[in-house]
């Protein structure tokens, strides 16, 4: 470690006056190791400092002279000690790493399934438990008791740290499984106006048969029963009646709708997050009075591991109110999609369409379109028996 300090110079003289340089040298103490002669030429290792005095030597008793300097700390530090930039970023690097080492960097959680992970951060930070915050003045001991108390669900806690990374171990509470409720005694009534196609019953009485036309509200299957004693006995009834029956929907639209339009004027806001920090790189505000945002965020990764140091950036795009025209293929099309929508989201997969008839109204403001359906499906909900006492 002394010899990358001090560093060292690799000397090879040559010349007549070769042993009075060596006897020279041995006078004066300097320090020569790996000494070797051979064929007038005299080589050794000295220390940086004692190459100014050799080379004196040398030319006093008029020797060719030739050295090479190993490559050490000391001798990089002094060949590139006029570049300020590397200089500085070193210091940079240094102080960064002592200042980081004593911060939380990350927050993992573990043993966690009922519990969130958003509410037991939420709670960590109210205790001080964040991002950048200085580790040496955190309580573990107290913030494990407080875990517990301000997140529902949490029997156990503990909290250890791992260089910059925050560990909390958790364990949840184990409810005991809610007991089955009570079958509440109900029949099976219609929903619809259908006729019945089939029908699959798991417990109570079916009161008809397929084909049947049956109206809004009428007993499909009963949960009451007679025992062999004459006894009165109640059901949950069980059971999936399919039937076919209409449906009419209306869709309408107008030629001339007022929508928002993007105006084409936008806004780029930047911002430096450190840590819980946002620090803003623009100036003014934003001057729009409607307008769409989009975020997004780049953080900075050093060795695969996200640092919490990221550039934020805001798009704000104007928008306003503009009516349009709408010929009538446009306004057509765009109810034909409304008619799709519904079909996906409301009728279901469950539900067959065994028939769709379309009839087309236009007046000058707007189009009609109005959608009868054949629809085959469940018709049956079920109906609390009320119990007189």
């Amino acid at each position: 470690m002394k010899d990358q300090l001090r560093g060292c110079v690799r000397i090879s003289a040559e010349g007549k006056e070769l042993y009075r340089f060596i006897n020279s040298i041995h006078s004066k103490r300097i320090i020569c190791c790996g000494q070797k002669c051979r064929k007038d030429v005299f080589s050794a290792d000295i220390y940086r400092r004692d190459l100014r005095t050799v080379t004196a030597l040398s030319e006093e008793f008029g020797l060719k002279l030739e050295c090479r300097e190993y490559t050490t700390l000391s001798s990089f530090l002094l060949r590139y000690r006029r570049r300020f930039g590397l200089l500085i970023g070193a210091v940079i690097v240094i102080v960064s790493a002592l200042y980081f080492s004593g911060r939380v960097m990350t927050i993992e959680i573990q043993g966690n399934s009922a519990v969130s992970s958003s509410d037991i951060i939420a709670a960590l930070d109210e205790l001080g438990i964040r991002r950048g915050a200085d580790i040496g003045k955190l309580d573990f001991h107290w913030c494990e008791n407080e875990l517990r108390v301000r997140v529902e669900g949490i029997s156990w806690a503990s909290i250890r740290r791992t260089g910059n990374r925050i560990v909390v171990e958790v364990t949840e509470i184990v409810r005991p499984p809610e007991a089955p409720k009570m079958r509440v005694p109900c029949n099976i009534v219609s929903a619809k106006k259908a006729k019945i196609t089939s029908f699959t019953v798991q417990d109570g009485f079916l009161m008809h048969k397929i084909g049947d036309y049956v109206a809004e509200g009428t007993l499909l299957v009963s949960g009451v029963s007679t025992s062999t004693s004459g006894g009165i006995m109640l059901h949950h009834s069980m059971g999936s009646i399919i039937g076919v029956y209409d449906e009419k929907v209306t869709f309408t639209g107008s030629f001339t709708p007022i929508r928002t339009v993007t105006t084409g004027r936008e806004r780029t806001e930047r911002s430096l997050r450190l840590f819980s920090f946002n620090i803003p790189l623009y100036i003014g505000k934003n001057k729009f009075t409607s307008f769409e945002t989009e975020a997004s965020e780049s953080p900075a990764v050093l060795f695969g591991k996200e640092l919490p140091i990221a550039i934020g950036r805001r798009r704000f795009t104007e928008t306003a109110l503009t009516g349009t025209t709408l010929t009538e293929e446009q306004l057509e099309d765009e109810l034909n999609k409304k008619i799709f929508i519904y079909e996906k989201n409301f009728i279901g997969e469950e539900t067959k369409i065994l028939s769709r008839s379309i009839e087309k109204s236009v007046t000058p403001e707007g189009m009609t379109l109005s959608v009868t359906y054949s629809l085959e499906g469940n018709i049956g909900r079920e109906k609390e028996l009320l119990i007189q006492n």
